[in-house]
Parts: C-alpha cells; sequence; structure tokens
C-alpha cells in the first residue's frame, strides 16, 4: 500500500506542484487587484464569460460557444491592454523589492530626516516627501520647481512652512539631495482606503503604488507621522518609533524585520495646539481635503 502510494506521489508530484503554483498565483493576483478600479473590470469580464460558456454547453449553441473559444484566444491580450497600470505597478513593485534593491542612503542622511520629520511633526507644518529609490520619479519632480539642493533640517523646515510659496505639494529626495519642491503626485485610487485619510496621504500612497519610492507624511492637523512604502501606509508614529523605522527602511539593515505594528499602532498622535504658529491654520482646518 505505501509503495503505491509512492508511486502514484512521483508520478503525479509535478501535476499536485502546478496547481499549487496557480493556487499561489491567483490567490496573491487577487490581493493585488482587490480594491483597484481594475478589479470591476476583471469581474464583469469573468462573470460574462463564465456565463457564455455556461449557457452554451448547457443549451448547445454552437455559434456562441465557437465565439467563447474565438474570444479565448485573444483574452491574454486583451487583459494586457485592460490592466497595463496594475501591471507595470505590479512589476515595479517586484523590481522595487529589497532583495533587488542597489540603494540605500547613508546614516547621517536618515538621522537628518527624522530630525527634520520631527521638527515639523512638533510644529505641526503639513509636508509630503518621497525619497526615491531604484525606480526614477523624474516624471513628478518635473511637475515641481527644481532645487537640486543639499539637503539640511533648515531647508526643509523652510520649504513647508505654511506661508512659504512652496509649501504645497511633495518635496522629491534623491541621493541625499532635495531634487525639487512643490511637486504633484498621483493620488491612489483604492477604494478599500479609509475614507479619513486626506490628499496628502494619498498622495503619498500613490508615489509608491507607481514607484518603489518612501513617502513620509506630516499631517497639518495633527502633527502626525506616517510613512508609506510598497503600497502600504504604517501611521501614528512618535518621533522616536518613526527613527527607527525610516532607519530599518532606507537603511536595508532590518527590513521589515520590526513589527510595523508594534511602531506605529501605539504611538500617539501629537496633540493639536491651541496657538497654532500660523493663524489661517485654523481656517484651514475645516477642510477635509488636508490630513
Amino acid at each position: 500500500m505505501i509503495q503505491q502510494i509512492v508511486q502514484l506521489w512521483l508520478r503525479e508530484w509535478r501535476g499536485l506542484f502546478e496547481i499549487l503554483l496557480l493556487s499561489v498565483g491567483v490567490y496573491y493576483g487577487y490581493l493585488y487587484f482587490r480594491g483597484t478600479r481594475g478589479a470591476k473590470v476583471l469581474t464583469g469580464l469573468a462573470i460574462v464569460f463564465l456565463t457564455l460558456t455556461l449557457i452554451s454547453q448547457l443549451l448547445n449553441l454552437t455559434v456562441i460557444g465557437w465565439i467563447v473559444r474565438s474570444f479565448s484566444v485573444f483574452l491574454a491580450v486583451a487583459l494586457v491592454v485592460i490592466f497595463q497600470p496594475e501591471l507595470r505597478r505590479g512589476l515595479a513593485a517586484l523590481g522595487g523589492h529589497p532583495i533587488f534593491s542597489l540603494t540605500s542612503e547613508k546614516r547621517e542622511t536618515v538621522h537628518d530626516i527624522a530630525e527634520a520629520v520631527s521638527q515639523l511633526a512638533n510644529k505641526q507644518f503639513g509636508a509630503l516627501i518621497a525619497i526615491e529609490r531604484d525606480t526614477s520619479i523624474r516624471v513628478y519632480e518635473e511637475t515641481g520647481v527644481e532645487l537640486d539642493a543639499c539637503f539640511s533640517v533648515e531647508l526643509l523646515l523652510t520649504l513647508f512652512y505654511p506661508k512659504s510659496a512652496l509649501h504645497d505639494g511633495g518635496v522629491v529626495m534623491r541621493n541625499g539631495r532635495i531634487a525639487a519642491a512643490a511637486c504633484i503626485f498621483p493620488v491612489s485610487q483604492r477604494e478599500t482606503l479609509d475614507r479619513s485619510l486626506g490628499l496628502r496621504h494619498r498622495a503619498g500612497l500613490g508615489i509608491t503604488e507607481e514607484s518603489d519610492a518612501i513617502a513620509v507624511i506630516v499631517s497639518e492637523e495633527t502633527g502626525g507621522i506616517s510613512i508609506c512604502h510598497r503600497r502600504r501606509i504604517e501611521r501614528n508614529f512618535t518621533p522616536e518609533t518613526f527613527r527607527k523605522r525610516i532607519g530599518e527602511l532606507l537603511l536595508h539593515g532590518t527590513y521589515e524585520e520590526t513589527d510595523s505594528d508594534q511602531l506605529a499602532g501605539k504611538g500617539d498622535l501629537a496633540p493639536s495646539r491651541d496657538n497654532p504658529l500660523v493663524p489661517h491654520q485654523k481656517e484651514r482646518s475645516n477642510d477635509t481635503l488636508t490630513v
């Protein structure tokens, strides 16, 4: 009996392995497309295709069956055309995985970023910073004002000062330098996002969906610190936990080794101040689009 089972396994292991690979592919494909605009299109195509196939088989409709079989030949090409944005983001995410990443920031730069973000949060200056990695985000850099300046805490505070000309939009950092400011980033369109997220957080998520960049967001309302990377958002960092997490992400030392929920989930947001530094901040606090 055991020998027969072993022989059956030896003959059928390739089929079982193939089923396992297909199951994993379908599962992760579902996780990736879930909540995107392409998910509804994919669901609609699947319903139409399965319905026509079922009807043609049950009622023996020759013409409809021939149309379905002919259509299936071009289905692969159609899927590539229809889901081009999702496929491009998926391949970019795969290529931007830390295993294949070649870039890393200097420890001094990481320390300065943490110090600047801590001061921005303390002053409740809204900020959006995109740190470029292997995938170029120059196309979004060109939407803003080119600076190509040495990074410093004082310069970043000046750029995001609410009355400065460049405080709206995002800052792009490349190789430890501030490449551009007042840049326009793509806004994430995922339907599963928390509706309390404003445009600044959605833009931070959007730039990580289109590239392997890391986005840092400081809330203008609360001073809360968030990090977006690999299509995910981690919120409610304190300055101490942010310093640790950004070091892990940028220095590749212990990437993903620390539980991000322990770092971000328990951090209290900075309390709102009674007397904001800028008088018009009270007026802007009612704007539901500002986070």
